[in-house]
């Protein structure tokens, strides 16, 4: 069985609601760095500079749900949240 990595506590303050989503996850350290810059990425492109904005989990979410579908390219985990929110 592969050695399960937890996240670590390099994501700053911005990337609170995925830190909190990621706490207890088995991401390896590549995929949360991917994550993290796609949920940055996307809280830009939206606008959502306010760390408390409510979206910013919503963003969060699908970011995490979208890797757990297997997605591991940064541009397309941030696409793929941005979608969400469009739909």
């Amino acid at each position: 069985m592969a050695p399960t990595l937890f996240l670590q506590t390099s994501m700053g303050a911005s990337a609170m609601p995925l830190a909190r989503l990621l706490q207890n996850s088995a991401f390896e350290p590549e995929m949360i760095e991917a994550m993290s810059a796609a949920f940055d990425e996307a809280c830009r492109t939206l606008g959502l500079a306010q760390v408390t904005d409510p979206l910013r989990e919503f963003v969060a979410r699908k970011i995490v749900e979208c890797a757990q579908t297997g997605e591991r390219d940064r541009v397309r985990l941030c696409d793929c949240a941005l979608k969400a929110i469009r739909d």
